[in-house]
């Protein structure tokens, strides 16, 4: 191992780095995984589950494109839903809760069956640079272990410190060390660092809760799932999750612990995630509000911990403890641990390029926390990009970018490396601005074939994706090509309150109208008939569904997008001199000097570059 060249050497083995490991081997490229623990791959560090608003769109993408993340959360999966669902299909979100050992095993387990990758237990210490290249690892130990690229996934363990009240050490994660020694030498090398905080709530035995006195929340009557192979299926049986809620009682409690809390006393001087705060933090900026949800969830099938969603907090264990048995249904609880939030190194995105190669050093890659985001999917997604495009920097071929039009995944990438992020960044499908092409249904559609074309994605997802599209298209066209019948069709519309027609009409002009369903379509015999002689799935018979209910949006999103993307076809020169613009504000040319876009599509996208802006890089151009 030792005396090896590794093409690609992944530090860190969370949701990035498995990914990033995982994608790089499987596409013929050797590997090696370095963690400080390999009993902790994959470890969920905060919340047992996947998924979730956008976060369940980025998952199927990462499956889409031959990644593990959907797979593991389909196999250790203990309740499956779909969010948003009374919504448009724009903003359908899957979302699994886990079991947190099963999650892990599963990821460690498909890892050791992948060829070309190999593992090694220690920390890195520093990086091999030659020449403005890097050119491998040094463990703690001193040993120099060579590669032809590094993706570096540290999460929270870079320099990382934990808080739990007016006590503060040492680590990345409960029971686990900090690494030190990579940023001082990244620093030393010219890259920019900063500070970020995240947080975690206490963990609880469930056999100390009364969940009688709790809403009960269960799954979905007919759970889905994430990948969209055949290997994985959706479960037959589910576990509960519950809700309840603070009060004024338990908001009090928590303030009387404000004063050694680190969030207030100025211990911690980081910026934590806007859209996941503590609960003190709840408390303090929404101080008109005396109660906030709790969502109870367990950690697995089969053992008693519990995991408190909602109650993410740094205040000190025994103002925990008291303010957590004033909650409802909480009266008798015991702790397995304490919450505690945690401060950790991240380098500024904008120091990226598209592909999340480093501008500084050549062959270096960064995904994940370390480039400022919050959660596991949009970590495992950079990841799973990075491992990619480290992979085929090796193997000298071209590059593989997704843009904002194709997938969340080119929407969170092109964000950080563009805007940069001064807090930790969450995925919203707000994000999006083509978030009716980018539905969780069609990331097959969308992704597959780039994933096949570059080594990632198998033949065999492929031919399934393509048989998906096929029977979709043409169940679609025997739509609009079927006519019914007035006295066929009547009788459902005016259950469903729709106007009745006269003569017969194409299906698909009264599959049309908003209040009509599949399910009512099923009503007619020749629907039914069509759906049994073809054999179509539930997921052939959804897309249909999208594409009939929603074609005049998807085509108008589609034309917005295809204007605008002209402009990521208009390539700025290397090496561009912004400061010879003297029409441009001086705001701009300071953006893009450090920036340094791509294209003129990006550059458009910089914060403080205005539409004048563009239209003066252009003229300047000769466009």
């Amino acid at each position: 191992m030792f005396n090896e060249v590794y093409d690609v050497i992944v530090v860190g083995a969370g949701h990035a780095g498995s990914e990033a490991a995982a994608a790089a081997a499987n596409m013929g490229s050797k590997t090696l995984l370095v963690t400080m623990n390999l009993q902790n791959i994959a470890q969920m560090s905060c919340n047992p589950a996947m998924g979730g608003i956008a976060k369940g769109q980025i998952v199927r993408e990462i499956d889409a494109l031959g990644g593990y993340s959907g797979i593991v959360s389909d196999t250790s999966a203990i309740q499956f839903k779909m969010l948003n669902k009374s919504k448009g299909p724009a903003m359908w979100s899957p979302r699994v809760q886990s079991d947190r050992m099963r999650f892990a095993e599963d990821w460690r387990l498909l890892l050791e069956r992948t060829p070309n990758l190999d593992f090694y237990q220690e920390m890195v210490a520093g990086l091999l640079i030659k020449n403005g290249k890097v050119a491998g690892v040094k463990t703690s130990l001193g040993i120099e272990i060579k590669s032809k690229s590094v993706v570096l996934t540290n999460g929270t363990f870079l320099n990382g410190l934990i808080h739990i009240g007016d006590k503060s050490f040492g680590g990345g994660r409960a029971g686990e060390k900090a690494a030190t020694g990579i940023t001082e030498q990244l620093v030393g090398l010219g890259f920019d660092s900063g500070r970020m905080k995240t947080g975690t709530p206490p963990r609880v035995d469930g056999r100390s809760l009364d969940y009688s006195k709790m809403v009960e929340q269960p799954g979905d009557d007919k759970p889905e799932k994430f990948s969209y192979l055949d290997i994985t299926k959706p479960l037959k049986k589910q576990r509960s999750c519950h809700m309840t809620y603070t009060s004024e009682l338990v908001h009090d409690l928590l303030r009387e612990g404000f004063d050694r809390s680190p969030m207030f006393n100025g211990r911690i001087k980081s910026l934590g995630p806007r859209y996941c705060p503590s609960i003190e933090d709840k408390i303090n900026r929404f101080a008109d509000k005396d109660r906030h949800q709790l969502f109870v969830e367990p950690e697995g099938w089969n053992t008693v911990e519990v995991y408190v969603n909602g109650f993410s907090t740094s205040l000190p264990e025994d103002v925990q403890f008291k303010a957590l048995r004033s909650v409802v249904g909480f009266e008798q609880v015991k702790f397995f641990r304490p919450g505690y939030a945690i401060e950790y190194d991240y380098f500024p995105p904008t120091q990226l390029k598209h592909t999340l190669e480093t501008k500084l050093i050549e062959g270096l890659y960064f995904a994940g926390q370390i480039n400022g985001t919050t959660g596991y999917e949009e970590a495992a997604s950079q990841g799973l990009m990075a491992g990619i495009n480290a992979s085929l920097k090796v193997q000298e071929k071209d590059s593989f970018i997704l843009k904002r039009d194709e997938a969340y995944i080119g929407v969170l990438i092109d964000d950080l490396i563009t805007k940069g992020t001064e807090e930790p960044y969450r995925m919203f499908t707000s994000r999006a601005e083509y978030r009716t092409l980018l539905r969780q249904d069609n990331a097959d559609l969308r992704l597959t074939p780039k994933g096949f074309e570059i080594g990632l994605a198998s033949e065999k997802r492929l031919r399934r994706m393509e048989q998906k599209h096929n029977d979709a298209e043409k169940f679609v066209e025997f739509f609009a090509a079927t006519s019914v019948k007035p006295e066929d069709v009547n009788p459902i519309l005016e259950s469903k309150e729709s106007s009745l027609i006269k003569q017969s009409d194409k299906i698909f002009k009264i599959f049309s109208r908003p209040n009509v369903t599949i399910d009512d379509m099923r009503k007619l015999q020749v629907v039914e008939e069509y759906i049994e002689e073809n054999n179509l799935d539930d997921e052939v018979i959804e897309q249909a569904e999208i594409q009939v209910k929603y074609s005049g949006y998807i085509s108008k999103e589609k034309n917005n997008a295809d204007k605008l993307t002209r402009l990521e076809y208009v390539k700025i020169p290397d090496n561009f001199d912004y400061s010879q613009i003297k029409s441009m504000s001086f705001e701009a040319r300071e953006k893009l000097k450090k920036i340094k876009p791509v294209t003129v599509s990006q550059a458009s996208r910089i914060s403080g570059v205005s539409p004048n802006d563009i239209s003066v890089l252009l003229v300047y151009m000769g466009r």
